[in-house]
C-alpha cells in the first residue's frame, strides 16, 4: 500500500509544530502516535527525528504511523524514560507535549544538559502550569514565549524556554504566565476570564473552611486574583 499524503495535526499539537524552527535536530518525548515529527519531516521543516516513549505500546504505534506515511528511515525510535536514551548533540529542539507538568520538570530535571548551550523546549502540559512555571524559574530556565489554543471548549497553553534566568513571577504570573510573554494572543483574554473564575471558585470553598492550614492557600489565591484583574486590566488598554 503506498503512503498516505499528509498527516492532520490537532489544533493542540499544531501550535506545538509552528514552533519548530526549520533545519533543527528535533526530539519528541513521549511521542505516542509520532503524528508531530511524521508532519514536520513531511512539511520538510526538519529531516528527522528522534521519538521516545516510556512504553512499547506507543512507541509501535508511533512505528505504525512513520510507516504509514512513508518516512520510517527518518525517525530513531528510542524506548526511554524522557531523555534518557537520547543525547545533547542530537536534540537542539525538545517538544514535550501532552503530559502533567511535574511530569514535565521530572523530565527536565532528569536531563540537566537541557539547559546548557542553545536547546529549545516546547511543553505543552495538560496540567499543573503554575507548578511548571515556577519549577523552570528556580530550575534555571527563562519562558521565552508563550502560544495559547484552543480544542474543543479547552484553551491549551505551550511554553517556548531555554536556558536563562527570569524574574520572579507573581502568583498570578505562575498562573497565567507573563503579559509580556503572551502578547497579542487573541485567547489570553478568554484564559484570563477562565482562570479568573477558578480562582473564584477555589476562593469561594476555602473561605468556608475554619482549618488553620488553608490560610496560607487562601492568601495565595487571593493574590492570584488581584493579578489576574490586573492583567486583565492591561488587555483592554
Amino acid at each position: 500500500m503506498p503512503p498516505l499524503k499528509h498527516i492532520e495535526l490537532s489544533p493542540r499539537l499544531r501550535a506545538v509544530a509552528e514552533l519548530v524552527p526549520s533545519g533543527t535536530r528535533f526530539a519528541d518525548v513521549g511521542t505516542d502516535h509520532a503524528y508531530l515529527p511524521v508532519y514536520l519531516i513531511q512539511e520538510g521543516i526538519i529531516s528527522g527525528a528522534v521519538a521516545s516513549d516510556l512504553r512499547e505500546g506507543p512507541l509501535d504505534r508511533a512505528r505504525q504511523t512513520a510507516e504509514r506515511y512513508g518516512v520510517t528511515d527518518k525517525i530513531s525510535f528510542r524506548l526511554c524514560d524522557g531523555l534518557d536514551r537520547v543525547a545533547p548533540e542530537e536534540a537542539e529542539t525538545i517538544a514535550i507535549a501532552g503530559m502533567g507538568g511535574e511530569t514535565i520538570a521530572a523530565i527536565l530535571g532528569a536531563a540537566p544538559w537541557t539547559k546548557l548551550g542553545e536547546h529549545r523546549l516546547l511543553l505543552q502540559p495538560m496540567s499543573a502550569l503554575p507548578e511548571l512555571r515556577s519549577w523552570l524559574q528556580k530550575a534555571g530556565y527563562v519562558i521565552r514565549k508563550e502560544r495559547l489554543c484552543q480544542e474543543g471548549k479547552t484553551i491549551y497553553t505551550v511554553i517556548e524556554a531555554g536556558h536563562g534566568e527570569m524574574p520572579p513571577l507573581s502568583p498570578a504570573e505562575c498562573w497565567a504566565g507573563r503579559q509580556d510573554t503572551c502578547a497579542g494572543d487573541p485567547l489570553r483574554p478568554t484564559l484570563l476570564a477562565h482562570l479568573l473564575r477558578r480562582v473564584e471558585r477555589a476562593l469561594t470553598g476555602i473561605r468556608q473552611s475554619a482549618r488553620p492550614e488553608d490560610i496560607p492557600w487562601k492568601d495565595e489565591l487571593e493574590q492570584v486574583r488581584t493579578g489576574l484583574i490586573a492583567m486583565q486590566e492591561e488587555e483592554t488598554k
